[in-house]
């Protein structure tokens, strides 16, 4: 294992992304269409503003139907956006980061992904399927499951 490896090496250079303006029903769709689990949400810089998960869409899910019950903001509950329901706090990491410090911070924020952020604009991502892929780990995890 080349635990020297830099995060450049391993992770996916422009990834999906989303607005934050947009429906969460084309996050959704898109989601589903890529087979992916985590989107960066970017301004019209390029500019990182936030993730969105699978998981923060199931948990928004229960929105609208709670819409009618609350007094603020029905409209935007019943249609929420991107805005709405993504993480604005992001954990980062650098294309310059080893392997091992991304496989750490994923690790101990028990967080899914890094987005890869050079000079303030989302270059890549890197996700924990990559880390175990560079870690030699995907096949033992199967392995064990399959026994």
């Amino acid at each position: 294992m080349d635990t020297d490896k830099k995060v450049r090496d391993l992770m996916t250079s422009k990834p999906q992304t989303i607005g934050p303006d947009a429906p969460t029903r084309t996050a959704i769709a898109l989601l589903r269409e890529k087979r992916i689990r985590h989107l960066p949400v970017v301004n019209e810089l390029g500019r990182l503003v936030g993730m969105l998960t699978d998981r923060d869409l199931r948990h928004a899910a229960f929105v609208p139907a709670l819409s009618e019950h609350l007094a603020w903001e029905s409209a935007r509950l019943k249609s929420p956006r991107v805005r709405d329901v993504m993480s604005w706090t992001v954990v980062t990491t650098s294309p310059d980061a080893t392997l091992v410090q991304a496989a750490l911070t994923m690790f101990q924020r028990r967080i899914g992904s890094l987005p890869v952020v050079e000079d303030g604009c989302l270059v890549g991502i890197l996700t924990d399927h990559d880390v175990m892929r560079a870690l030699n780990i995907v096949e033992g995890i199967e392995t064990r499951l399959d026994e």
